[in-house]
C-alpha cells in the first residue's frame, strides 16, 4: 500500500488566553490528540459543529498555525517544525481554499494576477508562460479566458470560488485543504462546485481534506468521514459504513438532522435533538467530552475518557464506552422514540 499523502499524528493545538482585571490565564484546547491519514486520490471530510476544531486542524496541517504538539507528515516528510525557509518547497505541494472567496481574493488584483500569484511567488514561470498556464487553469474550472482581466467584485460568488480553486491548484499540489468552501454559496452553486472538485480531482489527482458542517456534501464528495467534537475525533470510517451504521451517539445525532428529499420519509424520521450546547474548550468536561449532552451516558462516561478504537475490525473507529465487543452501538433514535 502506498505511503499516505498526509499523516497527522496526535495533533494538539492550545491557545493561551488571559481575561479579567487581574489577568487570569487559561488555555483554549482547540485540538486535542487528532490523528488521521489521507492517501493519494482520497478525500477525507472533517465534520462537526462550529467550534469543534475543524478549521484549526486544517490550518495546523498547512502550518498557518504552529501545532502545540504532534506530528504532520506530507508525502512522508515531517514538516511539523520546519522553518519558514524549510517549508517553502512544501508549500508548492499543499494549498487551501477558504470559506469566503470574496475576502480571500485581493480586491486590487485582476483574476489573472491572482491565479498567477503562486507561480510568480515560487519563481516557476515567466510572465508569458504564467499567462498561458492561467488561461489553461481557468478553462479547467469552467471560466472563460477574458475573465482574467476582471476584478473580484465584478464576479458572482460561484465565479469567485472557482477563481480561488484555480489559484489553489495552479501548482498541481498533492494536497488541497478546503475549509468550508461551500457555505458562502447558494444551493445550486454548491452542487456545481462539488461536481467541479470531483472533475478536477480525476484530472489532477490531488488528495483533499474537506472541512465542512454539511454532511450531505461530505457524503457525496469524500471517501472517509472524521467526526469531531470539542477538539477530538469521536468517529472515523469509510463513508458508506459510517453513514449506514454510525456508532457514536454524537454521529447519530448529526445524521438525524440531515434532511432527505422524500417528504414522507422526512416526516417519519426520528430526529435526535441534543440538549445544551458544546462545552467551553477552556474547561472541557472530564471523562468523555460528550457525556454532558449524551442521553445514554453512564457514570463511567463522566470519569473515564474512551479511546478511539476500531470497533468493527475493518477500519471503522469510534470512542464510546457503550459500543459492544461486536461493534453494536446504542441507538439514540430508539431512545428518542421511547
Amino acid at each position: 500500500m502506498s505511503e499516505p499523502v498526509l499523516s497527522v499524528m496526535n495533533l494538539v493545538k492550545h491557545f493561551p488566553v488571559s481575561a479579567g482585571i487581574f489577568g487570569a490565564s487559561g488555555v483554549v484546547r482547540a485540538v486535542n490528540g487528532v490523528s488521521f491519514a489521507i492517501r493519494a486520490g482520497e478525500n477525507l471530510a472533517l465534520v462537526g459543529e462550529s467550534g469543534s476544531g475543524k478549521s484549526t486542524v486544517g490550518k495546523c496541517v498547512l502550518r498557518l498555525l504552529e501545532p502545540t504538539a504532534g506530528r504532520i507528515l506530507l508525502d512522508g516528510t515531517d514538516v511539523t517544525h520546519l522553518s519558514r525557509r524549510g517549508m517553502r518547497p512544501f508549500r508548492q505541494r499543499m494549498h487551501i481554499v477558504f470559506q469566503d472567496p470574496y475576502s480571500s481574493l485581493n480586491p486590487r488584483m485582476t483574476v489573472g494576477r491572482i491565479v498567477a500569484g503562486p507561480l510568480i511567488h515560487h519563481g516557476l514561470a515567466s510572465a508569458a508562460a504564467a499567462r498561458d498556464r492561467v488561461a489553461d487553469m481557468l478553462a479547467k474550472v469552467g471560466l472563460r479566458p477574458e475573465i482574467s482581466e476582471r476584478y473580484p467584485h465584478q464576479l458572482a460568488g460561484g465565479q469567485r470560488q472557482r477563481v480561488a480553486i484555480a489559484r489553489a491548484l495552479i501548482l498541481r499540489p498533492s494536497l488541497l485543504v478546503a475549509d468550508e468552501p461551500l457555505s458562502a454559496l447558494d444551493a445550486s452553486v454548491q452542487a456545481a462546485t462539488i461536481n467541479l472538485l470531483l472533475d478536477l480531482q480525476r484530472d489532477l489527482g490531488f488528495s483533499s481534506l474537506f472541512i465542512t458542517h454539511d454532511l450531505s456534501a461530505a457524503e457525496f464528495l469524500c471517501d472517509h468521514i472524521a467526526v469531531m467534537y470539542l477538539g477530538q475525533i469521536v468517529e472515523l470510517g469509510p463513508r458508506r459504513e459510517l453513514f449506514a451504521h454510525p456508532k457514536h451517539p454524537y454521529t447519530q445525532a448529526l445524521l438525524s438532522a440531515v434532511p432527505v428529499p422524500d417528504p414522507r420519509a422526512q416526516r417519519s424520521r426520528r430526529r435526535i435533538v441534543l440538549e445544551g450546547s458544546i462545552p467551553s474548550p477552556i474547561h472541557p468536561p472530564d471523562g468523555c467530552t460528550f457525556h454532558t449532552r449524551c442521553p445514554v451516558a453512564t457514570s463511567r462516561c463522566r470519569f473515564e475518557a474512551p479511546a478511539l478504537a476500531d470497533v468493527t475490525g475493518q477500519g471503522h473507529l469510534a470512542s464510546c464506552h457503550l459500543i459492544g465487543p461486536s461493534g453494536t452501538a446504542p441507538t439514540l433514535a430508539d431512545l428518542a422514540a421511547a
